[in-house]
């Protein structure tokens, strides 16, 4: 299993050298918002939205103060509004009060804010400071994973324990990016484009 991953890993490397997240931001904060609030809405919708809601309110300080029913009416395009925007300021007046509105950098950390678990800390850390404590595990690499005969689990917490088992530390931040671009492009969940995939010669199921 750790072979394969492995080759899977570097074949995914040649094609995606340098992923990085389509969510866009300019520093650790935007990030840290476009992350939470891309929880099952796709990142183009999170980027119709964050110009408004970073314009007027640019920092954890002003978000910490803000009014709800405001963050809602900027938010409210994105699914599940209401409780981002609840966890948005909760979250901001969170890092206020342990960090003085600067941003923590570890797993242990950042799970402790309102609003990021460990798949949103793994793409935080990843995306902001080039730092690999996990794999990143949404539902494009879920199905990635799966194809590919990496797991056979469906609970994002046991998938990523299965690909940290078969990847060496170092490959985790790519495969994240990787495997997150090919899912949302190529290895779609229906009509998968198989004969587009860099990895159509070893996937068990392409055709």
């Amino acid at each position: 299993m750790k072979s394969k991953a492995v080759n899977i890993s570097q074949i995914l490397k040649q094609r995606y050298p340098n992923p990085i997240t389509e969510l866009t931001h300019s520093n650790d904060y935007e990030l840290a918002v476009a992350v939470m609030l891309s929880a099952q809405t796709t990142d183009k919708k999170v980027n119709q939205v964050t110009p408004a809601l970073f314009d007027k309110y640019p920092s954890w300080k002003g978000l910490a103060s803000a009014d709800l029913s405001d963050v809602w009416g900027l938010i409210k395009q994105v699914n599940f509004y209401k409780g981002k925007g609840e966890r948005l300021i909760k979250a901001a007046q969170y890092i206020l009060l342990n960090y003085q509105g600067g941003f923590p950098q570890t797993m242990q950390q950042l799970i402790k804010i309102p609003g990021i678990a460990r798949k949103s800390a793994n793409v935080i850390l990843q995306e902001a400071w080039g730092i690999s404590e996990g794999i990143v595990v949404d539902t494009h690499v879920t199905r990635v994973s799966q194809r590919l005969g990496l797991t056979t689990n469906s609970d994002p917490v046991k998938i990523e324990k299965d690909l940290m088992l078969a990847l060496p530390k170092e490959n985790w931040g790519n495969f994240s990016g990787a495997a997150v671009l090919l899912g949302r492009y190529i290895c779609v969940a229906r009509k998968p484009k198989c004969g587009e995939c860099p990895l159509n010669k070893i996937c068990p199921l392409a055709f």
